[in-house]
């Protein structure tokens, strides 16, 4: 915490607004928006997965529709598409980002298209916070007229050119929950640059009540809106999050210069113009082997790593759908190792760290 959200919640008490809605909610959406200040605005949500679900419902997809995901990430990206009655269809990744890549996507819009059945979005992911090839997805998009979900959940604080994640899909969503590079214990948004979605989000995200003075429902809704007195962390947050990515970003830079020379050791470098909050410094090592000495060596010294997200393809849950990759995603699953990451780190925390892989591998 920052130091201020206690400020925030302790009005929300004062004031008696607990509902999911109040002075906090707008606050906390104003700030994000004027994070941006590219005419986005924002829905604050109970998670990032409702936004995911909200976003593909408003884009139109439904029952037996298929629906492009990105394959390496973690499920929350891929789990909504079922909630519709769709299929996800998963994409493997690219070497340069980990994310989904482009070259393989349209590979899979030409075959489904070319079998009769067009996509209805695509859910393409910032992973660990390294920003997706943003410009050529974004025209593939254009190209096939298929919208883009931007899952910017590992995101926030990351950009491409200048231009901040959160900006590049149709809709785009955030993610605050306790693990995220700012939170709100658990929490998320939808980013959109049309007022209308945004009212459309809320409505849904509030049990779909139309505007009658008693209770009516024409549509399906949800239960999905923030509380304000979880806002109110969020806009404590919001003050801290530019000193939230220097600390991430002074973490990999320490893991980078201790262990960046060591033989089979590899990070995930930042593009040209790329900008990663590096909301999880991540290694790759030489082999699977390896990787489990390093994880299990500091897991004997209760240090938490955890292997790479196990692609969505390779998972029980989506064996019988359609993907298109080319391994990439399992190599790096078989060889990643997440290193610990948390803003509140240490130099000690980080040289106990470094000094335990060094060890490590000299034995190995």
């Amino acid at each position: 915490m920052g130091g201020t959200e206690q400020q925030y919640i302790q009005e929300a008490f004062d004031t008696n607004w607990v509902a999911p809605l109040g002075p906090n909610v707008d606050a906390f959406e104003d700030s994000i928006s004027n994070y941006y200040q590219n005419n986005l605005t924002a829905a604050v949500l109970s998670s990032g997965t409702a936004a995911i679900h909200l976003a593909l419902k408003i884009l139109g997809v439904g029952t037996g529709d298929d629906v492009l995901c990105q394959s390496f990430t973690f499920s929350a990206s891929a789990n909504p598409i079922t909630y519709l009655g769709a299929n996800p269809v998963f994409v493997d990744s690219e070497k340069e980002t980990w994310n989904m890549s482009p070259e393989l996507l349209e590979h899979a819009i030409l075959d489904m298209m070319t079998k009769g059945k067009k996509p209805k979005a695509i859910v393409s992911v910032h992973l660990y916070g390294m920003p997706y090839k943003t410009i050529d997805v974004a025209e593939i998009s254009k190209k096939y007229g298929i919208p883009v979900v931007e899952d910017s959940a590992e995101a926030l604080g990351s950009s491409v050119n200048g231009v901040k994640c959160g900006e590049f899909g149709d809709i785009a969503i955030l993610s605050f929950n306790g693990n995220k590079i700012i939170t709100t214990s658990g929490g998320g948004a939808l980013l959109t640059k049309d007022n209308e979605i945004k009212k459309k989000a809320i409505f849904l995200a509030t049990q779909a009540r139309d505007n009658t003075p008693h209770y009516e429902h024409s549509s399906i809704g949800h239960n999905y809106r923030m509380s304000n007195i979880l806002a109110g962390i969020g806009r404590g947050q919001m003050e801290v999050l530019n000193d939230r990515v220097e600390a991430r970003r002074a973490n990999y830079s320490f893991y980078k210069e201790h262990l960046g020379n060591i033989e089979g050791i590899s990070f995930l470098e930042e593009p040209e113009g790329y900008y990663c909050n590096r909301w999880l410094t991540c290694i790759l090592t030489p082999s699977y082997d390896i990787r489990e000495k390093i994880r299990l060596a500091l897991q004997a010294e209760d240090i938490e790593s955890r292997p790479l997200w196990k692609p969505m393809h390779e998972q029980p849950i989506f064996k019988n759908c359609t993907s298109y990759t080319d391994g990439t995603s399992s190599d790096l699953f078989d060889r990643g190792l997440c290193l610990p990451s948390g803003s509140n780190l240490n130099k000690g925390d980080l040289l106990r760290i470094t000094s335990l892989i060094l060890k490590t591998l000299t034995d190995v």
